[in-house]
């Protein structure tokens, strides 16, 4: 710029987080006893990812990405105590971010692992009841549960576990839908027969491309002056007064695009 338009402006300094100094702090909060040395292997992960995985649009390696991660390493801590703080970490490190990566990088992410935690074996996760329930619902529904279509229902469900909110992203007819229904039915049957504590579920699917974004997230009347509500908050609220246990599924069903998914974020 000018000198004359520079010192119209003001100098601002930015700084990057320490991830790993945050890491361990999240760690230690949530009673990790090798808290330091599993943040910097939790920091050194996504660095090598970076460099080393395919450039993918849906691929982040920043903030949020830790702060899944150590949210996911919470839980598991809460749930096996006992259990070795390397392969809870583990655990979480491959739960929140196996799910999104793309066939050919799976192998590189694995072998990352590997070497970050020379020696740690994963125990074998129990699915027994829920892949009874799935068969079951597949059944149901006249569709082959093979072991690709189960994989990703389990990812899914792991990702629900440690995420509020989450996008399934594919092909058309790549079983995207079928997917999320076969789960929400499993986890239905689950809660009949009264195992792994699950609840029913409730959803409310929407296609955001329908309407209008004021229909969809409400707007102000200009000649009235009120405020409209929208689909999404009437639904919201509807599910938020609910009081039964039952898990709640808002379902965005569209292409995703920059106008209606940034207003998502406010």
């Amino acid at each position: 710029l000018p000198d004359n338009l520079k010192a119209l402006f003001r100098d601002v300094a930015m700084m990057v987080p320490d991830y790993a100094m945050i890491s361990e702090v999240f760690l230690f909060s949530n009673g990790y006893l090798e808290a330091r040395s599993l943040a910097v292997k939790l920091v050194a992960t996504y660095k090598l990812c970076s460099e080393q995985l395919s450039s993918q649009s849906h691929y982040d390696y920043g903030m949020r990405a830790v702060i899944s991660v150590l949210r996911a390493a919470g839980a598991v801590k809460l749930k096996y105590p006992e259990r070795d703080e390397s392969v809870l970490m583990l655990i979480s490190l491959k739960d929140v971010n196996l799910p999104k990566f793309l066939a050919p990088d799976v192998p590189l992410f694995n072998n990352i692992l590997s070497d970050l935690f020379p020696g740690v074996e994963l125990p074998e996760p129990d699915y027994d009841h829920m892949r009874a329930s799935l068969e079951l619902e597949c059944a149901r529904r006249n569709l082959q549960p093979t072991p690709v279509f189960l994989e990703k229902i389990f990812q899914l469900y792991e990702m629900i576990l440690v995420r509020h909110g989450l996008m399934i992203v594919g092909y058309s007819y790549g079983a995207k839908t079928c997917m999320y229904r076969t789960l929400a039915g499993a986890l239905g049957d689950l809660n009949s027969k009264g195992l792994l504590e699950e609840n029913k579920v409730k959803v409310v699917v929407i296609n955001p491309k329908s309407i209008y974004m004021g229909q969809l997230y409400g707007q102000f009347d200009p000649v009235s002056h009120e405020w409209q509500d929208g689909v999404l908050a009437k639904k919201y609220r509807e599910l938020a007064v609910d009081t039964s246990p039952d898990r709640k599924w808002v379902m965005f069903d569209g292409p995703v695009d920059a106008i209606w998914i940034e207003n998502m974020n406010t």
